[in-house]
């Protein structure tokens, strides 16, 4: 009879597959008795070998390998098999957080490996229950561990084994908060893997350094270190540590608030751990560019990249994950005013957390929850989800979070009717902030006040409150602060600005009423722009040469409290004990840094005080502005008050407000306009003579509404040549130099300029900028924009000292390098607006996209920027300054005057526009007025306003 044959290596490890996919105790019993030739003590090892690999990938299937060692070690009745097993079934339990039963397992397989004389085994479990110790608080009896492991490793002279050793009892120390002893630990590991070319602990250590160096506040050796690990893995052929590195490094950027290079590197590392078939990291990455989107208020991105962490993290099974990307989701949905589905999303999300016994995310849930149910209406589960959240805050570490609660339970009794109610939580809110140093959340509390005093018909309690909060608000110098939650939880700045605006006018019609309100007007705006700026872009240029050492301090500072403002946050949603100390700590380090901050601005000469545009609010007096005006111009400035908007008419000697539309009705014409511009677009195919009259007569009549209802009032008082238009949320899209009497356009009766503020107009009128220097002009042109190239050529026939660079020549380093010596600068190319969020708009040039964060970052003192871009993404109106963005990043850069379209132009009207604009631009002393003939001209010859109406000339526009 023939001996069965031995089974094959290839059998072996296709039979090992499919134990990993048996997850009972009864299967597997079966599966073996179905071969028996598994139960070998080399199958023991391998399959004990192969956990720590499986772990990585799907962490059920790695515990059902060491269960199934563990049954054949049984079998075999070896104690030195079976220890093998119980020591891979507790790393499996480890990964699966079952902390007390991994260590009890490894103390089982220390004790086999004991009897049986194995000490180098007794010394890698005692090394290996370590990490599980720590995370159950059993700091002693960890060091008791590493104490016996260094005991046996040091008797047989394994320096290896002692060098990784000394990585485990600096987690020991890191995770008491003993951050200096944990450097030291892991630096004594980097020295001894180091001669012995241990290439995967060195890289730990490397890591292990660079996080504790973050423990310490250390930002630059931090990055410095993560960049070394990363270096070495890369020498050493190690791309998953080195995709790791790159995500490590993007979230020093995220922790520092240059959310521009975090996102770059964070999408980069999840190409490239795609290709590696790292799902982790694949995931973490979207998960962490999610809350970076929410952070910046881009809800469609943070959904989009939430949706892929949850696709990713449900395939590896991983529950807290998870949940994160679940509540990211809700939270994006949220801010989309998807109501019904991100409430879903906040339950499945929070049964999530509890499961996994964490007990911060639930609650956080619950209040974030609540400011949904309030915006939606549903007052009363509003109120019973925060009261929730406010019972577990009240007994954590976590008071700004309580504080919340309670302001948004003020709001919601406000909405109710029972102002004694909301009385009493704003008086609990202001007892708890008396010890705390949180402006945010003061300026949070006088602006409920003053909503409580309005309803209450108390006017001049109102206004108290309301200035009050105001100042706090003017305070805030921060970026965004862990106590702002990230679904815009009252998101009520300007609304205070509007009760201010509203109770000023309401103490009377003379000018000086006006004025005032006036004045909370201009600040509104400035703040409204300047946030945008400030929630996204580092100051423009502060770190480059020819800065002041002050100057690039307060970019130091100001980067370094974003870090702890995030690292505060991070505290607060963590479970793990000693956090109100760690939070006390990074308190006090923010309180330090935000003085220094302060102390900094104050001592920052005249001479840079341009770059203070990004760190204050800033609005001149009305004198100041009026100041700017020519005797035959004025300035038409609106704005939003509730449902209603009204308009501020600045001149030299006068100055009126005058009630105009509802917002409702403006915005329900400008959506008909925006339709037929929409069908006005070239389409292919021939369109008939009657069609395009039908087109152009439907535009006139939308054209003629808004001009009843945003012009007509003010007809009457319009005593000028010349009009500067300040815009104000819907506003923003509206041509008003194309709105129609009946008769004509307005821009046929006045030459028409626009701003996004007084401040701004004034700012730009008085700027110093180029008054020689070359003409820069940059053309992308693109199969789907032929005329590009013959707009160029034509801008450079007009202006002086033309230096042209076209298609891959036209880069943002020439921008960079040729724009601060230009005295005009003109980009024809495919641009963009994104209006969820301006800061994500921008200019395609040769090879690359312009983003706000570069416009940010130039400088262009330039007489004029012209932009003649195919602007996509403006089909859909939105409200608040969002169309702004592009505009503000460059006036930011030092233009005085920028000219651009506010909606997609045909790239063949545009290239006649610009042609016949710089026929007439140089030699006129008001450029709106040559703007005004190069629209009669274009008229002409195209009648339809899309071809006409959307260029806007901003800022300063009187040439002296």
């Amino acid at each position: 009879m023939r001996a069965a044959s031995k089974p094959s290596r290839s059998d072996d490890e296709r039979r090992y597959a499919e134990l990993a996919r048996l997850g009972e105790k009864r299967s597997r019993r079966e599966f073996l008795s179905r071969h028996p030739g598994l139960v070998r003590r080399e199958v023991v090892a391998r399959l004990s070998e192969m956990v720590p690999q499986k772990v990585r990938v799907d962490v059920r299937e790695a515990l059902a390998l060491a269960e199934a060692a563990e049954l054949i070690a049984r079998k075999l009745r070896s104690a030195e098999a079976l220890a093998q097993s119980l020591r891979a079934k507790g790393n499996a339990l480890y990964a699966l957080n079952e902390h007390k039963v991994a260590v009890e397992h490894h103390e089982q397989a220390a004790r086999l490996f004991e009897e049986v004389g194995k000490l180098t085994e007794v010394g890698r479990t005692l090394s290996t229950s370590i990490q599980p110790l720590i995370l159950l608080g059993e700091y002693s009896r960890a060091q008791e561990a590493a104490a016996r492991a260094r005991e046996i490793f040091t008797r047989e002279g394994d320096e290896l084994r002692l060098a990784r050793l000394e990585l485990n009892v600096g987690n020991i120390y890191h995770r008491q908060d003993r951050f200096a002893e944990a450097l030291r630990c892991y630096e004594r590991s980097y020295e001894g893997l180091l001669p012995l070319k241990n290439v995967e602990g060195i890289a730990a250590a490397l890591s292990n350094m660079a996080m504790c160096l973050i423990s310490l506040n250390d930002f630059p050796r931090a990055l410095e270190t993560h960049r070394r690990a990363r270096a070495f893995c890369e020498e050493h052929g190690m791309p998953t540590l080195v995709a790791l590195a790159d995500y490590n490094i993007a979230y020093l950027y995220y922790f520092r608030g240059q959310y521009g290079r975090a996102i770059e590197a964070l999408k980069a590392t999840r190409e490239a751990c795609r290709k590696l078939g790292d799902a982790y990291l694949a995931a973490l990455c979207p998960m962490d560019l999610s809350e970076i989107y929410l952070e910046l208020n881009l809800s469609q991105d943070a959904a989009e990249m939430a949706e892929e962490a949850l696709d990713g993290f449900r395939q590896l099974r991983m529950g807290y994950e998870t949940a994160k990307s679940l509540g990211y989701l809700a939270i994006a949905h949220g801010q989309q005013g998807k109501v019904l589905r991100a409430l879903d999303l906040f339950t499945e999300a929070r049964g999530m957390f509890v499961r996994e016994q964490n007990t911060v995310w639930p609650a956080l849930l619950d209040l974030y929850q609540a400011v949904i149910l309030l915006g939606a209406g549903r007052l009363f589960e509003a109120r019973r989800s925060c009261l929730a959240a406010l019972q577990f805050f009240l007994s954590s570490a976590l008071p700004s979070k309580a504080v919340l609660c309670r302001l948004l339970l003020a709001r919601l009794a406000v909405r109710m009717g029972d102002m004694e109610a909301a009385r009493q939580e704003c008086d609990e809110a202001a007892r708890s902030l008396a010890s705390l140093d949180l402006p945010a959340l003061s300026f949070q509390l006088h602006y409920v006040r003053g909503q409580i005093e309005q309803a209450g018909g108390q006017p001049g309690a109102a206004y108290e409150s309301y200035r009050a909060a105001q100042q706090f608000l003017e305070a805030l110098r921060s970026n965004l602060r862990g106590e702002e939650l990230k679904i815009a939880f009252m998101k009520n700045k300007l609304e205070v600005y509007e009760g201010l605006v509203e109770l000023s006018l309401a103490r009377g019609s003379d000018e000086s009423s006006i004025e005032e309100a006036f004045s909370y007007v201009e600040q509104a705006k400035s703040r409204s722009l300047q946030d945008l700026i400030r929630r996204a872009a580092p100051p423009a240029g502060a770190g480059s040469a020819g800065k002041s050492e002050l100057v690039r301090r307060v970019s130091d500072l100001r980067e370094e409290l974003n870090w702890y403002y995030h690292r505060i946050e991070a505290e607060q949603l963590s479970q793990e004990r000693r956090t109100a100390e760690r939070l006390e700590r990074l308190q006090s380090q923010v309180q330090a840094r935000e003085s220094e901050f302060l102390r900094v601005l104050r001592e920052l000469p005249a001479s840079e005080g341009e770059s203070l545009e990004l760190f204050a609010p800033l609005s001149l007096p009305l004198s100041g502005i009026r100041a700017t005006l020519p005797g035959d111009a004025m300035l038409v400035e609106y704005f939003r008050v509730g449902p209603r908007l009204l308009a501020f008419l600045v001149a030299r000697d006068t100055l009126k407000v005058v009630p105009v539309a509802l917002v409702a009705r403006v915005q329900h014409l400008l959506r008909l306009l925006q339709f037929q511009l929409s069908w006005a677009l070239p389409h292919p195919g021939e369109v008939s003579p009657g069609s395009r009259e039908s087109l152009l007569l439907a535009t006139q009549a939308h054209l003629a509404e808004l001009y009843q209802e945003l012009l007509a009032p003010l007809r009457p008082h319009l005593e000028a040549t010349h009009l500067i238009f300040v815009p104000h949320d819907v506003l923003h899209y509206v041509p008003f130099h194309a709105l129609h009497d009946g008769r004509q356009h307005l821009i046929d009766a006045f030459s028409v300029s626009y701003a996004p503020s007084a401040t701004v107009y004034a700012l730009c009128h008085d700027r110093v900028t180029n008054g020689t220097g070359p003409s820069l002009i940059l053309g992308v042109p693109e199969p789907q924009t032929p005329f590009i190239l013959q707009e160029v050529q034509s801008v450079a026939a007009r202006l002086p000292r033309p230096e042209l660079y076209l298609g891959p020549e036209a880069t943002g380093a020439i921008l960079r390098t040729k724009g601060a010596g230009s005295r005009f600068v003109h980009i024809a190319s495919h641009g963009f607006f994104r209006s969820d969020n301006p800061m994500f708009s921008g200019i395609r040039l040769g090879g690359s996209y312009l983003t706000l964060y570069d416009l940010y970052n130039l400088k262009l003192p330039a007489e004029l920027v012209s932009l003649s871009a195919c602007v996509t993404g403006l089909n859909v109106i939105a409200a608040g300054d969002e169309l702004l963005g592009l505009a503000r990043g460059l006036f930011c850069a030092g233009a005085a005057s920028l000219l651009v379209a506010l909606w997609e132009v045909p790239d063949e009207s545009t290239a006649e526009f610009m042609k016949s604009f710089y026929d007439r631009f140089l030699s006129a002393p008001n450029r709106a007025a040559a703007l005004r003939d190069a629209i009669r001209d274009i008229r002409e010859r195209y009648p339809h306003p899309l071809h006409w109406a959307p260029f806007v000339l901003s800022g300063k526009v009187f040439a002296k």
